[in-house]
C-alpha cells in the first residue's frame, strides 16, 4: 500500500528518496504535500503534466521561504497571521513547515498558544479547506467508513480533542479542531514526525453552549453534549476504528474536560498507545522547570514546599509530576504529603472533602493541617512554608501582591511559575512577580512573556511550553513502536528536557523556544531507552544500540522540511 492515496516516497538505486505521484497535473496543485508552486523544475512540469499551469520561474525553496516571510511581516494581526499560515499549510506544507523551522520562536505564539486559543474561538469563521477527521454524532455510526476515507495510508500521531476544555476558554465545540492541527504543527516541525503520517481529530459530541448551538455560522452539530454512556460509547467506536485502520498509530488525547480527560486516559491506555498532554505532558514540563529552578538555587526539589494552584487536569497531572520527583530524590509518602498542597477553587484538597476521585489522591491529610490560620491560598503558604508556587487555575491576578510576599517571606528565592494560558489568564504578570520580590523570584510561565528588566537586571522568562515535551515523547514512543505508553516514560521525558537545559542553557528553566527541536530529540532518546526499560518496546532493532547510534538513529528519522524529487522516468 503506498503511503498516501495521491503518492509514494521509495529509495531509488542511488539511495535517494523520491515522490513517486498517483495523480498529475491540475489536481497535483491542490494536495499541498506534492505542491511544490514555482519550485517545480522544468523536468518535473513537463512530466508531470504541469507545463503552461505555472509562473516561468523556477525557485529554490530557500527562496520561496523568503518571500512568504516578507508577506507575513505586512500582516500585523495575530490573528490574520494564523489564517495566512493556515492558508499556506493547506496550499504549500512543505513550504509551510520551512518556514515554521526558520522562525520557529517567531511563529510558534501564532500558530500555538496564545493566537491558537483566538483562532479556536474564530474556527467557524476563518474555515477555508478541511484538514483532518471529524466525527459527530451524525457519522460515529459510519467511523470506519470515514477513517478509510482519510488518502493517508501509514498514520503514527493522532491528536483527538472533544473540545470540552480547550486551554483556560472552556468548551469550543468544533473550534477545537484548530488545537489538534495546532498541536500536530509542532510535532511535525519540533518532534520530526513527518506531516502525511499525522491525523488531527474532532469529535464533535455536541456542545454546552447556547451561543454557540444557536449561531447559524457555527460550523459544529448543534445539540448538547452527549454524557456518561452515550459519551463512552462514541470514544469506544472511535478508538476501535482507529486501531483497525491505524494499528501502528499513538493518540495524544487534547483538551478534554478534567473528569473525561482522567476517565478516557484510564479507559484506553492499554488499549491504544496514548497519552493525555493536559495531565501528563503539562505534568513533564512544570516538573522539568521546577528542577532546573532549584538547580539555579543550589537545591534539591526535596527540600522544597510546592503550592499547586488549580485542580483541574493540568494541575493535577503537575502534582503527580512533582511527587514522583520527590519519590526519585527519596522522600516517603508520608513526607511527600507535608511537601506538596493543591488547590481549587474551594480551597486546600484534604482528605476530609467530599471531592472528585481523580482529586483524592493528592489530598492532604487533615491532621497536618491542625492549628492553621486557614486553609486558602495566601493561608496555606504562610503555614505550610511554600517554597514553590505554581498556578494552572486559569484566574487572572490570583498570585497577588501578598500571596507572592507571602512565598518570598519563607525563602530568599521563591519559584512563581504563573502557567495558565492563554496570556490573559496568568496567575500574575512576571514584572509584577519580579518586582513584588526585589528581583529574586524565579520566574517561568506557560504562554511566551518578553525579558523583564528590573533594577538594571534583565531576567529571562522561561516558558514551560508542553511543546518541549509531546512532541519527543510522542516520536520517541513512534520509533520504538511502544505497546502502551507508561508513567515512568512521560517523567524520563521531563528529566531529559531539565537534563538539556542544564547542559546548553545552565542559566535558565527552559531553552529557548528556538531550540525545541534539538530538545525533543533528547526527550525522544530517553523515552526510547526508558520503553526498552518498560518492556513495551515492540521494535527490536533499537534494543541493542549504544546512546550515540541510539542519538543518530533519532536525527536520522527526523524529518526535514526539503522538496524531493519527483520520479518523473515511465
Amino acid at each position: 500500500m503506498p503511503l498516501t492515496d495521491h503518492y509514494d516516497v521509495r529509495r531509488g538505486e542511488d539511495g535517494h528518496r523520491r515522490l513517486h505521484p498517483l495523480v498529475r497535473g491540475f489536481p497535483l496543485l491542490r494536495y499541498p504535500l506534492l505542491n511544490k508552486g514555482t519550485a517545480f523544475t522544468e523536468e518535473e512540469r513537463v512530466a508531470l503534466g504541469l507545463d503552461g499551469l505555472l509562473a516561468p520561474q523556477v525557485d529554490t525553496l530557500e527562496a520561496l521561504v523568503e518571500r512568504q516571510y516578507a508577506e507575513y511581516r505586512l500582516i500585523a494581526d495575530p490573528l490574520d497571521r494564523h489564517v495566512f499560515l493556515r492558508n499556506l499549510q493547506d496550499r504549500n506544507e512543505v513550504l509551510f513547515y520551512a518556514l515554521l523551522s526558520a522562525h520557529v520562536e517567531e511563529m510558534l505564539p501564532v500558530v500555538y498558544t496564545p493566537t491558537v486559543g483566538l483562532a479556536v474561538q474564530k474556527f467557524s469563521q476563518i474555515y477555508r479547506y478541511p484538514r483532518g477527521l471529524t466525527l459527530s454524532t451524525r457519522n460515529i455510526d459510519r467511523a470506519a467508513q470515514a477513517l478509510a476515507n482519510v488518502p493517508l495510508n501509514d498514520v503514527r500521531i493522532i491528536v483527538a480533542t472533544d473540545s470540552s476544555a480547550i486551554l483556560g476558554i472552556g468548551d469550543q465545540g468544533f473550534g477545537g479542531m484548530a488545537i489538534s492541527i495546532g498541536k500536530l504543527s509542532l510535532y511535525t516541525v519540533a518532534g520530526g514526525v513527518g506531516p502525511d503520517k499525522t491525523l488531527p481529530v474532532e469529535l464533535d459530541v455536541g456542545t454546552g453552549r447556547a451561543d454557540l448551538r444557536e449561531d447559524p455560522a457555527y460550523l459544529g452539530v448543534k445539540h448538547d453534549r452527549l454524557t456518561g454512556g452515550e459519551y463512552l460509547s462514541f470514544i469506544d467506536r472511535f478508538v476501535e476504528a482507529t486501531l483497525e485502520r491505524y494499528p501502528k498509530a499513538i493518540i495524544q488525547w487534547e483538551d478534554f474536560s478534567k473528569d473525561a480527560a482522567f476517565t478516557i486516559l484510564h479507559r484506553y491506555r492499554r488499549v491504544v498507545p496514548s497519552f493525555n498532554d493536559d495531565i501528563q505532558g503539562t505534568g513533564a514540563v512544570v516538573l522539568a522547570g521546577v528542577l532546573n529552578a532549584c538547580r539555579l538555587k543550589g537545591e534539591a526539589l526535596k527540600d522544597q514546599v510546592v503550592v499547586v494552584h488549580g485542580a483541574g487536569a493540568g494541575g493535577a497531572g503537575v502534582a503527580a509530576a512533582i511527587r514522583e520527583g520527590m519519590r526519585r530524590e527519596g522522600l516517603s509518602d508520608e513526607q511527600i504529603a507535608a511537601r506538596v498542597f493543591v488547590l481549587d477553587s474551594r480551597g486546600l484538597l484534604t482528605d476530609d472533602r467530599a471531592m472528585e476521585d481523580y482529586k483524592k489522591p493528592l489530598a492532604t491529610p487533615r491532621a497536618l493541617t491542625g492549628g492553621w490560620a486557614g486553609l486558602d491560598l495566601e493561608s496555606v503558604i504562610r503555614e505550610g512554608k511554600a517554597t514553590v508556587l505554581l498556578g494552572l487555575s486559569g484566574q487572572a491576578g490570583i498570585f497577588s501582591e501578598a500571596v507572592v510576599r507571602a512565598a518570598h517571606a519563607n525563602t530568599p528565592r521563591p519559584l512563581v511559575f504563573p502557567l495558565s494560558n492563554p496570556t490573559a489568564f496568568a496567575e500574575a504578570l512576571p514584572a509584577d512577580i519580579l518586582t513584588w520580590t526585589d528581583g529574586q523570584a524565579i520566574v517561568a510561565t506557560g504562554s511566551p512573556f518578553d525579558p523583564v528588566t528590573h533594577a538594571g537586571v534583565m531576567h529571562e522568562i522561561g516558558q514551560g511550553n508542553n511543546a518541549f515535551i509531546f512532541p519527543g515523547l510522542g516520536f520517541g514512543a513512534v520509533l520504538a513502536r511502544v505497546r502502551e505508553i507508561t508513567d515512568e516514560m512521560v517523567t524520563a521525558a521531563a528529566y531529559a528536557l531539565a537534563g538539556y537545559t542544564a547542559a546548553h542553557w545552565p542559566e535558565r528553566t527552559y531553552p529557548p523556544v528556538s531550540e525545541l527541536g534539538a530538545a525533543s530529540v533528547q526527550v525522544a532518546v530517553a523515552v526510547i531507552r526508558q520503553a526498552l526499560a518498560d518492556g513495551v518496546a515492540t521494535e527490536f532493532s533499537i534494543r541493542d544500540l549504544g546512546d550515540a547510534d541510539l542519538l543518530a538513529l533519532v536525527q536520522r528519522k527526523f524529518w526535514q522540511p526539503r522538496y524531493l524529487p519527483f520520479r518523473t522516468e515511465g
